[in-house]
């Protein structure tokens, strides 16, 4: 195995202190063996990377992806043959480890044998873990009907690998969910509410019952010890949904002060995706969002800022997830500077990438932070990040990029 030196760089090591001048970082073949002033090396090694004053930080984690997606008009989904999909995820792998992801938990749509394609080195992309497909009720977020009768998918289902996530009543999701770890899911994503993109409900719509939900938890927990994710915006689906035991909530669009406190009780994360209402508004007219969906995102922008910001100043554990797939891949770091905005500093929104994301997808013994024994996953930043904290918004900043030991991208001349 080969044993590397990082050296001469900004050390932010994902803990939260006072970044280390001069740090260096030693790995042997996956793992970090070393993390401090090169001084106090005592060692050989094979090789030797001087990033000359940039910043070394853990690799970025997002908890909220959908890697086999990029949002396009109906036009263009009617008209894309099904496999196609599989070589266009080439490229959002491809760029989202240009970013400096390391790692992801898809919120839908990859199924096991995209995972297993980058274990085995067929693809390169980041670590995954999965929820193959999201449990929704008829009518639902996640329900394709329209109001013509006909039914527009974002990303097909109901192949091999890729359950239907349609189920009502407490028998049938107990049912869909053991369908979906069966198909390899590692965490069960639910919909406990509407949402911006879909058509025929609203963010604030409640979806499932308490006891349905519950079950899912159940489920989950007994037949693979795995957690829930729920997307949840509005406030009384997001409630119920804490109450019920799951362990994230996605966007927490119309939080109240009720549901932070549960989420603060109960150690529930908030994953908010800040970026998602904002790229549906960016990319509205090129992407063929409907109407429907731009309404409801402009509706939704202040509201979920300042949902932001109350559960962070509330102290509610918040992990960075983008829903990248409604935005293009590859641009998932944009996310830390909206959540500055939102009253984080950039130091906690590093920490909120790398050792809170960690923790959510429940690899905190591995990944997260710069540490002795943790798997091989860090980032070289161009200048410092504490200082700019957009230009990590530019994936050009992003010098390089190792992935489980390996060099999957690298721009230091």
């Amino acid at each position: 195995m080969t044993k590397t030196m990082i050296k001469n760089g900004l050390l932010i090591d994902g803990n939260g202190g006072e970044p280390m001048e001069q740090g260096t970082v030693v790995i042997d073949g996956n793992r970090i063996v070393f993390v401090g002033d090169a001084a106090d090396f005592d060692g050989t090694v094979d090789e030797t990377i001087d990033v000359d004053g940039a910043t070394i930080a853990p690799g970025f984690i997002d908890t909220h992806v959908h890697l086999m997606m990029e949002y396009s008009s109906v036009q263009n989904r009617l008209e894309t043959p099904f496999s196609y999909m599989f070589y266009q995820a080439i490229d959002y792998m491809r760029n989202t480890l240009n970013a400096g992801i390391t790692s992801v938990r898809d919120a839908l749509g990859t199924d096991l044998g995209v995972k297993k394609a980058v274990e085995d080195g067929i693809v390169e992309g980041p670590r995954m873990q999965l929820s193959i497909n999201a449990l929704t009720i008829t009518g639902g977020h996640g329900d394709g009907y329209t109001t013509s009768g006909q039914t527009v998918e974002l990303l097909q289902a109901n192949y091999p690998g890729m359950p239907d996530g349609k189920a009502d009543g407490v028998e049938e999701v107990r049912k869909k969910t053991r369908e979906m770890l069966r198909a390899g899911a590692e965490v069960i994503k639910v919909h406990a509410t509407g949402g911006v993109l879909s058509a025929t409900d609203h963010p604030e719509f409640t979806q499932f019952s308490f006891e349905e939900l519950q079950v899912i938890v159940e489920e989950a927990a007994f037949r693979k010890g795995v957690k829930v994710m729920a997307h949840a915006q509005g406030a009384e689906g997001i409630k119920q949904a804490v109450k019920a035991g799951i362990h994230s909530i996605e966007h927490g669009i119309f939080l109240d002060d009720e549901a932070i406190e549960l989420m603060k009780e109960h150690g529930t994360y908030l994953v908010p995706t800040l970026l998602a209402p904002v790229a549906v508004l960016e990319l509205a007219e090129e992407a063929g969002m409907p109407d429907s969906a731009v309404q409801k995102a402009r509706d939704a922008i202040e509201a979920h800022k300042k949902s932001f910001t109350a559960a962070y100043k509330a102290g509610v554990k918040i992990a960075m997830g983008t829903d990248a797939g409604v935005m293009p891949h590859g641009t998932n770091l944009r996310e830390l500077a909206l959540m500055t905005e939102g009253g984080m500093t950039p130091m906690e929104a590093i920490v909120a990438t790398t050792k809170t994301a960690a923790e959510c997808l429940g690899w905190e013994n591995e990944l997260g932070t710069l540490e002795k024994g943790k798997l091989a996953d860090l980032v070289v930043i161009k200048g410092n990040p504490l200082d700019d904290i957009t230009s990590l918004s530019n994936a050009e900043t992003i010098q390089l990029v190792i992935k489980d030991g390996k060099i999957v991208k690298n721009q230091i001349a």
